[in-house]
């Protein structure tokens, strides 16, 4: 029959086009590290979703064990690779533009985001945008949100007690930390502008937007990818009507500015910029999505290792009792929260030492010569490691010590060059005072008002991916609260 006659061919066919999709591999990596075969056109995807943790290791390790500090793989039909060495990390981040590098956030962020993401902007239409969010993070914003952030914080530990109470068991705090993170992002982006239902129906879309993060991007209904890309346009427009409002309440010109978008919107309407409300929910989502996640990591690693370090938890509260204490009639203001120094170097460390959004995805918009050696190939989804190089550089790079960000040694700036956790370039994180501020805030209070300890169990460090990093036990806790003003009813 035609098709027996046929079936030989059809298999020589596809049999050539794995073969030449294994030479295309093969020929990108050249001398790199990395798996010599690569199952076709997925090539290491399922163990990617499956085991994050391992699979990122093995590219860091292949990386490591070469003088370039560089490794090659290949995932759902793209060539990519692994960035371990800070120098080169540092060419990816100066070289974003048209005909270099574009930062896409994720492997498939433009799916998931959308295309006119501030994350994907070159030039002076980014350098704009960037100035006008630049008056969302001066002192006098910082410290409005500081008292919103403040009152949010204290509700949520409030409720972690309460919880940890009942039974006198033990409690995970990765799920409620992701909450307090939440409703603080709601709150001081666009706190005036949601109602309980509107809040209730961010939380399940961002829930939905979080599963798919982590998901093959399989855009069909039902699958998790395009839920998750279904939910981030809801957001989106729900951020947009929150702009639309907070401009016309700018525009009246009688009441200062209560959040971030109020912040934004005063600045946009100074400089007579031309936006459409769409854009602007755009770009909210943009850092709803890099304070939230990211700073859910920070807090949890901040408790484990308080917990571990009893010396430096003594030292927090030291320093906060000096400055504020939970029986006063007043919420830490930002004045004072600047005070606390080692309480900041404390926050820095914890960052350094457990970079939350440990690789920043970009893909290479053309051919680019990391050195004489090596050429990424044009179409590469590139890894540039911030993890990596937090331990590259630093005295005693593994070791928990706040004390390499106080002014007398002030490592961030000796070794700037492998403080990558927030980035570097044009696209440097523009709210990084905003996160460093939140989690100083937090483990002031947290420290302050709690007694806590860890419920350890084995591999209960390990790190996690989901999708930034987080203790593998979800960093599970027995606490109970210092002080009585806050928590009359405990």
């Amino acid at each position: 029959s035609w098709a027996a006659l046929a079936f030989p061919y059809l298999v020589s066919a596809l049999v050539l086009v794995l073969l030449l999709e294994q030479i295309s591999y093969l020929k990108k990596k050249r001398f790199l590290p990395g798996p010599t075969f690569v199952f076709p056109y997925i090539g290491n995807a399922v163990s990617m979703v499956r085991n994050p943790a391992k699979f990122w290791d093995v590219q860091s390790a292949y990386a490591k064990s070469t003088p370039l500090g560089i490794s090659g793989n290949y995932l759902i039909g793209r060539y990519m690779v692994y960035i371990y060495s800070s120098e080169v990390s540092h060419k990816i981040f100066a070289n974003v533009r048209p005909d270099a590098f574009h930062l896409i956030g994720h492997p498939f962020g433009k799916k998931l985001f959308g295309e006119h993401n501030l994350i994907y902007m070159f030039g002076q239409e980014h350098k704009d945008l960037r100035r006008s969010i630049a008056p969302n993070f001066t002192p006098k914003a910082l410290q409005a949100y500081t008292i919103l952030q403040y009152r949010v914080i204290v509700e949520h530990i409030a409720s972690w007690c309460s919880s940890s109470a009942v039974g006198n068991e033990s409690i995970p705090i990765r799920i409620p930390c992701r909450d307090l993170n939440l409703e603080t992002s709601q709150t001081v982006f666009v706190g005036p502008y949601l109602d309980d239902e509107a809040r209730k129906r961010f939380k399940e879309d961002y829930n939905f937007f979080n599963v798919g993060l982590l998901a093959l991007p399989i855009d069909l209904p039902g699958f998790a990818f395009r839920n998750a890309r279904l939910a981030v346009g809801r957001l989106v427009d729900t951020l947009a009507a929150c702009a639309e409002a907070s401009e016309k309440r700018m525009k009246s010109g009688e009441e200062e500015p209560s959040c971030l978008i109020d912040f934004w919107m005063q600045e946009m309407l100074r400089l007579s910029s031309e936006y459409s409300y769409r854009e602007i929910g755009g770009h909210l989502f943009d850092f709803l999505f890099a304070s939230q996640d990211a700073s859910t990591s920070s807090l949890l690693w901040a408790v484990t290792l308080l917990d571990s370090h009893p010396d430096v938890l003594e030292k927090v509260r030291e320093e906060v009792a000096g400055l504020w204490s939970p029986e006063e009639d007043c919420p830490i203001s930002g004045d004072r929260l600047r005070e606390m120094k080692y309480t900041e170097a404390v926050a820095r460390e914890v960052v350094r030492i457990r970079a939350p959004a440990t690789l920043v995805p970009h893909v290479a918009g053309d051919d680019f010569a990391v050195n004489e050696k090596y050429v990424i190939p044009k179409g590469a989804i590139v890894f540039p490691s911030v993890y990596d190089s937090s331990y590259q550089g630093f005295p005693e790079p593994e070791k928990f010590d706040p004390e390499r960000f106080m002014p007398d040694r002030h490592e961030d700036q000796v070794y700037r060059q492998n403080f990558l956790a927030f980035g570097a370039g044009s696209h440097q994180c523009v709210g990084q005072k905003y996160a460093i501020n939140h989690l100083k805030l937090f483990i002031a209070l947290f420290a302050t008002l709690v007694d806590f300890r860890r419920d350890p169990t084995d591999g209960c460090d390990e790190i996690a991916f989901v999708p930034t990093i987080v203790p593998k036990d979800d960093c599970r806790i027995f606490m109970r609260p210092r002080c009585t003003r806050l928590f009359p009813s405990l």
